[in-house]
């Protein structure tokens, strides 16, 4: 390890890593740490993000939340918080065991991009937009799921400085299933967001994928069965119908073969994984309509 740079403001950090182009940021520094620690990763230097005050909080601004790309999850999983994006505090709350949640941030969670991260399905159903910071004081904003997906990347000496999130004032839902008991990494997780407005349901599905994915048709299907202006309420077959829904469009059958074949069946493994992916929506979204 070459240097470490501890900036106090964001527009000094994009500085320092123009300087250094070799130097990789850091905020929590659970996931680069453990790369580290494996020896996956020997960056020749470091920028600090800790001392930016700015990155910490949040703030309003035209009906949306600007989050701090600095935010800790535990931060994100106060009452206050919760009070304001209730998915994405959920996610924070089951992020991880309390070291986990006190050191890892919004910012480095959307960066690392890991399948398995619990805030990443909630953003990609919020439809939340990333504010980039980048050399001499510039800024641009690209839709979380762009990033995600890889569609759009960071340029060199360019940090993700907020995240911009409608505030709904409705019901959101954030659950996950994992292999063991207790905080753990997700085998799947399902965010629900209700926007009453434009009378639409959002749904995404995390760690089954290299990115979240969004289940539209399904979302449009549901969002049409519901009494907006009534007390909202859905039987149980139209919930389950939801979750099979949107378990299918997530994990779909094997395409047939060229040959005109039988297409072969999914393993039981993969079965299962749908099947858990069926639960979680059907649930998640029961309780954001009760």
């Amino acid at each position: 390890m070459q240097s470490v740079t501890l900036p106090t403001s964001l527009d000094e950090a994009v500085a320092a890593l123009g300087a250094m182009p070799a130097a990789v940021p850091v905020a929590g520094g659970t996931d680069l740490m453990a790369a580290v620690n494996k020896g996956l990763l020997r960056p020749s230097g470091l920028v600090g993000l800790g001392r930016i005050s700015e990155l910490r909080g949040w703030h309003y601004q035209d009906g949306h939340a600007l989050l701090g790309a600095g935010l800790t999850h535990a931060r994100m999983g106060r009452p206050d918080f919760a009070a304001l994006i209730p998915a994405l505090a959920a996610s924070a709350r089951a992020a991880g065991p309390p070291q986990i949640r006190n050191a890892g941030t919004l910012g480095g969670n959307i960066v690392t991009s890991a399948p398995t991260g619990d805030s990443l399905p909630v953003l990609a159903a919020l439809e939340a937009e990333l504010v980039i910071a980048g050399p001499e004081g510039g800024r641009r904003e690209i839709p979380v799921s762009h990033l995600l997906a890889g569609r759009e990347l960071l340029e060199p000496a360019e940090l993700i400085g907020f995240v911009r999130v409608p505030l709904l004032h409705a019901p959101q839902v954030f659950l996950k299933a994992t292999g063991r008991t207790g905080p753990g990494r997700a085998t799947a997780s399902v965010a629900i967001v209700l926007d009453p407005a434009r009378r639409g349901v959002r749904c995404a599905v995390g760690a089954i994928a290299p990115m979240p994915l969004r289940p539209l048709e399904a979302e449009q299907w549901i969002a049409s069965l519901i009494d907006w202006d009534g007390d909202r309420g859905l039987a149980p077959d139209a919930l389950a119908a939801f979750g099979e829904y949107v378990a299918a469009a997530c994990i779909p059958d094997h395409a047939p073969p060229a040959d005109g074949s039988e297409a072969p069946p999914l393993s039981p493994a993969v079965l299962h994984l749908r099947r858990t992916v069926a639960a979680l929506a059907r649930r998640a979204l029961g309780r954001a309509l009760s």
